[in-house]
């Protein structure tokens, strides 16, 4: 199994999971930086171009966080990555959905790449207020929603890690974190799992 990431981003929350699943795999970097993600190896695994992606054993791609991240929790059951639940279960696929899809793809995708939105009307910094409101707006919800728990759905699911990586991007560009948000991350980086990501990313926890 072949892990293909690029360390401080998206791929983190992934990475905490195979090792919350205990898997053994191999890291590849991706340098987002100097363009691996659009040499012809890359494209060969990943047409689209993006992180993470998981190469599995019999030779399948999953190119984006949610298909990893439901593949293995539903690959590996018994480390519970999902609720049995049918209502919690849909509740953790949902937050998922939310920190990839709002928070994530809507607010800082114009943070990071405030090009992909270039207009005539808009300046680059018009851009990058946008999707920092859009952040705030969107962490704002899910600090409500965390109101009495420890983590989204009661115990730790993959909802959890995609809230994480965007924490961990807001506390890196020095957007204040909710009340509820912050607890929530300073309770994620006590986990084993998470302080072994960091510390092997080049991170301080």
């Amino acid at each position: 199994m072949k892990f293909y990431m690029t360390p401080g981003s998206c791929s983190t929350g992934i990475h905490i999971l195979l090792e919350e699943v205990g898997l053994i795999f191999e890291a590849h970097i991706v340098n987002l930086v100097k363009g691996d993600h659009l040499k012809s190896d890359y494209l060969a695994i990943n047409p689209h171009g993006t992180i993470p992606t998981l190469l599995l054993d019999d030779g399948v791609a999953l190119t984006d966080f949610v298909s990893i991240a439901r593949w293995l929790a539903e690959n590996y059951p018994k480390r519970r990555l999902l609720p049995q639940d049918d209502a919690a279960r849909e509740e953790a696929l949902k937050w998922m959905n939310f920190c990839v899809g709002r928070i994530h793809g809507d607010g800082f995708r114009r943070i990071f790449t405030p090009e992909r939105y270039a207009e005539p009307s808009l300046s680059v910094e018009a851009i990058k207020s946008e999707g920092r409101e859009i952040v705030m707006n969107a962490l704002a919800t899910a600090d409500r929603h965390l109101s009495g728990k420890d983590y989204i759905v009661g115990d730790f699911s993959i909802a959890d890690a995609a809230l994480f990586y965007v924490e961990f991007w807001a506390d890196k560009t020095d957007m204040p974190l909710p009340e509820n948000c912050r607890a929530h991350y300073a309770r994620m980086k006590t986990r084993p799992s998470v302080r072994q990501v960091l510390a092997e990313e080049g991170y301080r926890v």
